[in-house]
């Protein structure tokens, strides 16, 4: 099977965009008192939870603009939230919950990547997809007040975590992942391409395990979104070894 990296459409068409974020995230890591392993932290960004509602926790305020935190205190707040994720949701610094919150102007396609971490549809488009057979399409509705009077229901869509870079693009020599905190101290490679081993058969649209800011989308969903005439995004053809 192919796989396509997704981007946002730049054609002047799409004026469409978001002043808006998630109210809820991890917070840091205070660096007087880091991981006891790597003495660093695991935070990465792209990692973005909408339907995971942390609003009842007591101590959701500690997740609201949260200040850096000691790596024990991270440990706890992980535990405090880890029942409401998703078995395979990966929680780290800066992870956000639940949905967007702001304002928004423009004309948005059915689909729209505010940023390339970021992938939000039309509720219409989802319907359509998820009618095509598209796996892997779960959405919450944002929280955005628009300037326009006429404007989409738009919903982010969280995404499942897969797939790994192939090792022949890797240095021969790199650092290892801290197995405590998680933190890859290794730069991403310039270019890469994709382990195919490591990529999902049940799932049309993930977000990169290994760089969750990159997201991708099975042939079968670039298929349906031609099919079906939705536009605001760009497929790229992934390389796979």
């Amino acid at each position: 099977m192919k796989f396509y990296g997704v981007t946002g459409d730049d054609a002047p068409l799409y004026t469409g965009n978001l002043n808006a974020g998630h109210r809820w995230s991890l917070p840091g890591l205070d660096w007087s008192h880091p991981c006891p392993a790597c003495r660093m932290g695991g935070g990465f960004g792209g990692l973005q939870y909408p339907c995971v509602d942390v609003s009842n926790l007591p101590e959701r305020e500690k997740l609201h603009e949260p200040e850096p935190v000691s790596f024990e205190e991270f440990v706890r707040l992980c535990e405090l939230v880890r029942p409401l994720a998703p078995k395979w949701a990966v929680l780290k610094s800066g992870a956000a919950f639940g949905p967007v919150e702001g304002s928004g102007l423009g004309y948005f396609g059915q689909l729209f990547m505010q940023n390339p971490w970021t992938l939000y549809v039309r509720r219409e488009a989802l319907e359509r997809l998820q009618a095509a057979g598209i796996r892997g399409l779960q959405g919450c509705p944002i929280k955005v007040r628009f300037r326009q009077k006429k404007h989409p229901e738009l919903l982010e869509l969280q995404l499942e975590l897969h797939g790994q870079f192939h090792p022949e693009c890797l240095p021969a020599t790199r650092n290892p992942t801290c197995p405590t905190c998680g933190n890859n101290p290794n730069p991403l490679p310039k270019k890469f391409w994709l382990d195919a081993s490591s990529l999902p058969q049940d799932v049309d649209v993930f977000r990169f395990r290994d760089a969750p800011g990159f997201i991708f989308a099975s042939e079968h969903l670039v298929e349906a979104v031609k099919r079906l005439e939705l536009d605001g995004v760009v497929f790229r053809e992934a390389e796979i070894r």
